[in-house]
């Protein structure tokens, strides 16, 4: 039996849903179903949470402030209220029963702040170090800048290496980190590209996307697609 994982998915302002189809064909790829999650369920996220045995956290828009004790920023983006809602019980539920979270971009964010922690609303208007392009203008496929990966986390041990060059589409980062999370990959410029749990069996938020660089040929995003589906996979066998 292949094991079954959650995606969310993006919500525009008039409540369409939108998935990019890499996410889907990644997890495909790796060896697992996917399905994709909307809002307005957060009333069933314990069964859910029962059922899934996995959940990848896409990107999306921005994230609303005050979940982590702040009012808006000028630069700002839209927000999905009920995005937001369902994704921070899923991980809270999905946590506590020790399954599998692959955290993407947004979902870096989201995942952060459901244990604790908090963000940047706007890196190039909130840090004050000179900063890197992290909304590179090209390709998705392309990868833009380099990550230093701390030598004893997960994902060194997933990539087999401790510096490598990833993709780069977002102006909000991950900011303050709270256990069980901790950071384990930052860009030159400081801004933190990866968090992971040190008390479940596969927590893993990276600020990249690695769903289309799977799909292109890159062999540490499709280490980490795999290694987040072996997982479920295990989770699946119990």
């Amino acid at each position: 039996m292949k094991p079954i994982i959650g995606i969310t998915s993006h919500v525009e302002l008039d409540s369409k849903h939108t998935l990019a189809n890499d996410y889907i064909q990644a997890v495909i790829k790796a060896g697992g179903i996917p399905v994709i999650l909307p809002i307005g369920i957060d009333s069933d996220v314990k069964q859910l949470a029962e059922k899934f045995d996995g959940l990848v956290l896409s990107g999306g828009g921005d994230i609303d402030p005050t979940l982590f004790g702040e009012e808006p920023h000028p630069h700002l983006g839209s927000i999905s209220p009920g995005r937001d809602s369902l994704e921070v019980l899923l991980i809270q539920e999905m946590l506590q029963r020790d399954k599998p979270i692959l955290a993407i971009c947004r979902g870096i964010q989201i995942l952060n702040i459901a244990a604790g922690g908090d963000m940047y609303q706007d890196i190039y208007h909130q840090m004050e170090t000179p900063l890197l392009q992290h909304a590179q203008k090209a390709a998705r496929s392309h990868l833009s800048h380099y990550v230093k990966v701390e030598p004893n986390s997960l994902l060194a041990r997933i990539a087999g290496q401790t510096e490598f060059k990833v993709n780069s589409f977002h102006h909000q980062a991950v900011r303050n980190v709270e256990h069980p999370l901790v950071i384990s990959a930052v860009a030159s410029d400081g801004v933190i590209e990866a968090i992971e749990s040190v008390e479940h069996s596969f927590v893993v938020g990276v600020q990249w996307h690695p769903e289309p660089l799977s799909l292109n040929g890159d062999h540490i995003s499709k280490r980490i697609f795999h290694k987040f589906v072996e997982c479920c996979q295990n989770i699946n066998e119990r």
